[in-house]
């Protein structure tokens, strides 16, 4: 067992090619009849973010000064301007209790998406597991605010409507709600690792000699962070327009 998880975290650390892009490397873990597959990739690289997150956020709460610094000053200004983004989207009033969702799940897509420009690491969002999750994460969180604001029976009502059309609008406003979720996923799925593998078929063409820095900081750093920052504001957008 430990020499098998071992090898899964060495080939997690494997620099990708076109001949392995479509192995996983999964551990398996038999219970009863059935099968639980693990992505030992994913899982790896997602506590690496979850280490830096935690880092980061202990040195820069650690020294705070009431005449900040540069780094002190650059830290404020990032988490006010999410802050009255996430109040200018949900509301004044509201806006603060949603400010700790959109924040985490901004620095979580945006250090996953960083992740894969260094060498031997690969980026969580590049599989659809984690977006997925992500997305299914805001979905209920939406589906509870509505319900908390516009309480049970607002909440089922909104489905019917507009009441003159109930039995088609029923099944469609439904159908609306989960194409929410899948749209929401596959959008930063797709575009992770669309750029991934355009990084990788350029240096499979170029035989590694020439590194695609250009296209490695676009897709890594500039797309990341908008990639990132849509995901983010799509959630808070949600509950926002469900607690209308």
């Amino acid at each position: 067992m430990f020499e098998t998880l071992r090898i899964a975290l060495l080939k997690a650390f494997e620099i990708p090619t076109l001949d392995n892009i479509t192995e996983v490397n999964e551990l398996i873990f038999k219970v009863g009849e059935t099968a639980l597959k693990v992505n030992v990739t994913t899982i790896v690289m997602t506590w690496i973010v979850m280490a830096i997150l935690i880092m980061l956020a202990y040195l820069s709460a650690r020294r705070l000064e009431k005449f900040p610094g540069h780094v002190q000053a650059l830290i404020e200004w990032i988490i006010d301007g999410l802050d009255g983004l996430t109040r200018d989207t949900i509301g004044q009033g509201s806006g603060r209790r949603y400010f700790p969702l959109f924040a985490t799940i901004f620095f979580f897509v945006l250090l996953s998406n960083w992740l894969g420009t260094v060498p031997f690491l690969k980026s969580p969002t590049g599989d659809l597991n984690t977006t997925f999750g992500l997305g299914i994460l805001v979905f209920f969180i939406v589906q509870g605010s509505a319900i908390r604001t516009r309480g049970l029976g607002n909440y089922l009502k909104g489905f019917l409507e507009p009441m003159m059309l109930a039995p088609l609008m029923l099944p469609l406003n439904i159908v609306g709600e989960f194409a929410k979720l899948i749209s929401h996923s596959f959008r930063l799925f797709g575009n992770i690792l669309g750029g991934g593998l355009i990084i990788l078929i350029i240096s499979e063409l170029t035989y590694y000699v020439v590194l695609p820095i250009g296209l490695n900081g676009f897709f890594g750093f500039f797309s990341g962070t908008i990639q990132a920052f849509v995901f983010a504001i799509l959630a808070i957008t949600y509950i926002s327009v469900a607690r209308a």
